[in-house]
């Protein structure tokens, strides 16, 4: 009997919440999910602890929450294909700052580099090898020098000798020259001699 009594009441709770409910009709509020859920919380009869819910608030709550739901799902899907073009973009101005890098050093390598018959060369070390190449060079030239003064010191000497030689020559010459006509003059002195004596 009291169960009958309080499913009576229950009932009777319920069918005046839902006819205050359609008398009242609030105009829903096109807010947020959580303020929709607020908004049919207060339009809600109270029974126990429990609320009693209009269903066609309920249903327009789903759908809602299903648009809101279908709403986000696509802005997740455009801001990962966002995500992800970004993401190639990165990765294209990755590879862009490498090669860029890559063509950097290799142009700071050119410009610090020179090539010496065709071997790549740093200028430092072509530039020891070219005051290497000047010193050599210098030395050669100081060994050609003394060489050249040696030998034209010798070759002043032999000319000197020569020249003395050439005095020594020419003094010879003279004598043997005046010794030469000496001895013809004595040899036709004796001839002039011998004929007188046998003209005698």
């Amino acid at each position: 009997m009291t169960t009958i009594r309080i499913s009576l009441l229950i009932s009777l709770f319920s069918i005046l919440g839902l006819s205050a409910q359609e008398t009242e009709t609030p105009k829903p509020k096109t807010n947020t999910i959580s303020q929709q859920f607020e908004d049919l919380l207060e339009n809600s009869n109270n029974f126990q602890d429990y609320k009693v819910v209009k269903l066609n608030s309920l249903n327009k709550l789903i759908a809602n929450t299903a648009d809101s739901i279908s709403v986000f799902k696509t802005q997740i899907t455009e801001l990962q294909q966002e995500i992800t073009a970004q993401q190639q973009e990165i990765n294209t101005l990755n590879n862009t700052l490498e090669e860029t890098k890559t063509t950097l050093d290799q142009t700071r390598s050119e410009k610090d580099s020179i090539y010496f018959l065709g071997i790549p060369m740093s200028k430092g070390g072509y530039m020891g090898m070219m005051w290497g190449i000047v010193a050599v060079l210098a030395l050669a030239l100081v060994f050609f020098i003394f060489r050249f003064k040696g030998s034209n010191a010798h070759t002043q000497e032999a000319r000197k000798k020569l020249a003395d030689l050439e005095v020594e020559y020419d003094d010879y010459r003279k004598k043997a020259l005046e010794k030469e006509q000496k001895m013809g003059r004595l040899l036709q002195d004796e001839r002039n001699k011998a004929v007188k004596s046998t003209k005698k």
